[in-house]
């Protein structure tokens, strides 16, 4: 079996390394800048990622049939000249077009935030898309929820996949998966942090939201006043996602990046408590024997900031069968035709010949 290479940049603690992996794909290079990282990737991988992308020469990167990249969300610079389109100089997504320009993988993906989207007026998506096609890619791109691909969480984010040879990928034929509960990635033991009765509240008739959320209640903490509108004083206290308390029997809402506290709350065995570590990277689809080092604030940050393992399995999986395989055949299609026609000229000269 033909084993397709990959890059992985911006590569974090390696989530769609995992994925990729887990589909027979052999990943060549890798670059990330978090240091913090990219412990957790040598840790895991054995290999020591290339720092700052900005300083990598391109054409020292091994050739590769797969790019992927979850690239920081960057505004770009109007250019008059391209017609409305914009300058990708100074960005992130710049560093990734120039390696795209000198390696000309098979295939490139890309993952994003959802609201990626409406980014600057929708003008960054417009862009990079844009800058696909102009490289000579047929470009697709959707937003998916990893809820639909067995993880208890609802995270949504866009995905763009761009191949070469005119290929269209169709996200339609990515498989999904009935969902699963909170309360079936939770630990059954362990030094949990509950709170006491008295730090919480829990509503009358919660209600499952179309996410999949259930919101049952809220911490106790201080009421917020400055810019609260009247009459919804008692909403001030849920604001902030931190406060929140879900149930789980649910779906998880987005674990953030931002959270270095750990802060998300569920209720129980009618009990509330914070999720562990563990029941967060298992929230993000990573295997129990995924080996973390350092501060739980930092290791708090760095899943937040990482891809659902299982969303990218299924996309390696149509990958590999939709755009790689299909390559193949394809270019088997074009050498039998030109077998085919070379072989008729023949028939065709020596018909000539004979008359």
């Amino acid at each position: 079996m033909m084993k397709y290479k990959f890059i992985d940049l911006f590569a974090g603690i390696g989530g769609f390394r995992l994925g990729f992996e887990s589909q027979n794909f052999e990943c060549v290079f890798s670059s990330e800048i978090d240091e913090h990282a990219k412990e957790i990737y040598k840790l895991n991988f054995g290999d020591n990622p290339y720092g700052d992308i900005t300083k990598i020469d391109e054409n020292q990167i091994p050739q590769h049939d797969v790019l992927l990249a979850g690239f920081p969300c960057q505004p770009f610079s109007i250019a008059g000249e391209k017609k409305g389109f914009c300058d990708t100089r100074g960005t992130m997504f710049f560093e990734i077009e120039r390696i795209i320009k000198a390696k000309k993988p098979k295939v490139v993906v890309l993952e994003n935030v959802k609201h990626f989207k409406n980014h600057d007026k929708g003008r960054t998506l417009k862009t990079v898309l844009y800058s696909l096609e102009n490289l000579g890619y047929t470009v697709s791109w959707q937003i998916l929820n990893a809820k639909d691909f067995g993880v208890a969480q609802n995270r949504e984010r866009t995905i763009i996949i761009a191949s070469l040879n005119g290929i269209k990928f169709d996200f339609s034929k990515l498989k999904k998966q009935k969902a699963i509960l909170i309360k079936d990635i939770l630990e059954e033991d362990g030094d949990f942090e509950y709170l006491n009765e008295d730090e919480y509240t829990i509503i009358d008739n919660p209600k499952v939201q179309k996410s999949g959320l259930i919101f049952v209640g809220y911490r106790n903490k201080k009421i917020r006043t400055k810019g609260v509108r009247e009459n919804t004083l008692h909403l001030s206290r849920v604001h902030k996602q931190p406060n929140r308390i879900y149930d789980s029997n649910g779906t998880h809402p987005t674990l953030s990046s931002q959270e270095s506290s750990g802060r998300y709350f569920i209720y129980h065995k009618r009990k509330v408590r914070k999720l562990t570590l563990k029941e967060c990277f298992r929230l993000m689809g990573f295997p129990d024997n995924f080996k973390l080092v350092g501060s739980k604030a930092k290791l708090y940050n760095r899943i937040g900031n990482s891809i659902v393992v299982p969303l990218v399995k299924e996309i390696a999986k149509e990958v590999k069968r939709q755009l790689l395989d299909q390559q193949i055949v394809l270019k088997q299609q074009r050498t039998i035709y030109k077998e085919i026609s070379l072989f008729d000229d023949i028939n065709n000269n020596n018909i000539a010949s004979a008359i």
